[in-house]
């Protein structure tokens, strides 16, 4: 069983799945702020609901980002205390990506990358990049976008759908991933992806360090 968790907005979701990534159980949820206290609590009623425990893992799945700093870092330490704790493999998956994957009729994916910016990932660019939030209304042209609730009202983006099912897809896109490379990534160095560090966060680059020894990073 895979078990995959997104949490890089306010719209977190979870996925268990078969080893062949189709979906065992799904669940999305409207965070508002408290989606990293909640997804423990989730995933265990999700487990239960399902009639499955966390021991019958057998390989766990995380949306790597771009997106909310605490949401991706509660998310990541998550998955990892599985990963060792069982012995599973761990596979990151990019969010956005996930998200395009799970809303086939969106154009395009938004994450918050700040208070006025934004990440945005269209369907035919490889990777996303900052924006301004009050350009997005303009560049996307009234096309569905999958955005999490609280930044469609904030950003003025009237055609969204919540990223709720992103879970599936992570788990979906891992499977592929774990059929070409049975390990998995790198548990030391898997970390989110931000693309450019949060505020008051040096990169490694800047200090000279490894990434996992970065001032703020575990």
């Amino acid at each position: 069983m895979i078990v995959a968790l997104e949490s890089a907005s306010s719209d977190p979701s979870l996925a268990l799945a078969e080893l062949d990534g189709s979906a065992i159980a799904v669940d999305g949820w409207t965070g508002e702020g408290r989606q990293s206290s909640e997804l423990l609590p989730h995933l265990l009623v999700l487990l239960a609901r399902s009639g499955r425990e966390l021991r019958e893992a057998t390989a766990v799945a995380v949306g790597i980002g771009p997106g909310s700093f605490t949401g991706l870092r509660v998310s990541m330490s998550l998955a990892k205390g599985i990963s060792l704790a069982f012995g599973v493999p761990l596979v990151g998956i990019p969010s956005l990506e996930a998200w395009l994957a799970a809303e086939p009729a969106a154009v395009a994916a938004v994450a918050r990358a700040g208070a006025q910016e934004s990440y945005l990932l269209q369907r035919d660019e490889q990777e996303p990049r900052v924006v301004s939030g009050a350009e997005l209304p303009q560049m996307l042209g009234g096309s569905t976008v999958v955005v999490a609730s609280e930044l469609a009202l904030a950003f003025g983006l009237a055609r969204a759908r919540s990223p709720e099912r992103a879970a599936a897809a992570i788990a979906s896109m891992a499977a592929a991933r774990l059929a070409e490379a049975p390990d998995g990534d790198d548990l030391e160095r898997l970390e989110p992806h931000y693309i450019r560090a949060p505020r008051g966060i040096g990169t490694a680059s800047e200090v000279g360090q490894a990434p996992n020894e970065v001032r703020g990073w575990p």
